[in-house]
């Protein structure tokens, strides 16, 4: 499939790049993580919630909410699942990677027809603000090397939650949170809800 850059303006439907925030300290806190075979998502890690770009990103981009700061870093190259959020999600790539993208508005009765998704590339040191409506899973690789993302997100996302009875059809892709998950059957998530159609997109 064509990768596009973040740059391109077909990115603005799904985010935008952020500017004028220096986030240096927390690239370099980046490097003590680990980079996994596989994918590896924290949270919030307090070796970058403690660095003072952590505060100017929840200061500006989150108007004063508190945040978490973690990570996603390991290989991967598939599509797998989408995921959405009611709230903005900022990346910081302290590799380039990809993200494969789509819009919330077009699940239709819980599934996902994974020919929407389309590809953009972050590259190296850049910022980018993910908006709420945007379907996003973990990044993919560019080379063998890997990738290593920062991932901010309102505090308490992605964290285990007691679901209750169902109120509404979109309960049921709710999957942790403050997050909704579609997930592809080939990729075997469990307790996932499996409404992705088409192909479980491979960028390699």
């Amino acid at each position: 499939m064509e990768i596009l850059k973040v740059t391109d303006p077909a990115f603005r439907r799904y985010g935008k790049i952020i500017t004028g925030i220096d986030f240096s300290d927390i690239l370099t806190a980046m490097e003590d993580t680990p980079l996994p075979e596989d994918v590896e998502y924290v949270p919030g890690l307090d070796a970058l919630e403690r660095c003072p770009g952590a505060k100017l990103l929840s200061d500006s981009v989150y108007g004063g909410m508190p945040v978490q700061v973690g990570y996603c870093n390991g290989n991967n190259y598939l599509l797998n699942a989408v995921e959405y959020h009611r709230d903005s999600e900022v990346n910081i790539a302290a590799t380039d990677g990809i993200l494969l993208l789509g819009c919330e508005q077009d699940i239709c009765d819980g599934t996902y027809d994974t020919a929407k998704i389309e590809a953009f590339l972050v590259p190296k040191g850049t910022a980018i603000e993910v908006y709420a409506t945007t379907l996003h899973y973990a990044p993919c690789n560019v080379s063998e090397d890997g990738f290593k993302f920062v991932v901010v997100l309102p505090k308490g996302t992605n964290t285990e939650i007691e679901k209750s009875e169902p109120l509404t059809s979109e309960d049921k892709l709710l999957f942790a949170r403050n997050k909704w998950l579609i997930a592809h059957p080939e990729a075997g998530i469990e307790g996932a809800h499996n409404g992705l159609v088409g192909d479980n997109i491979s960028v390699k």
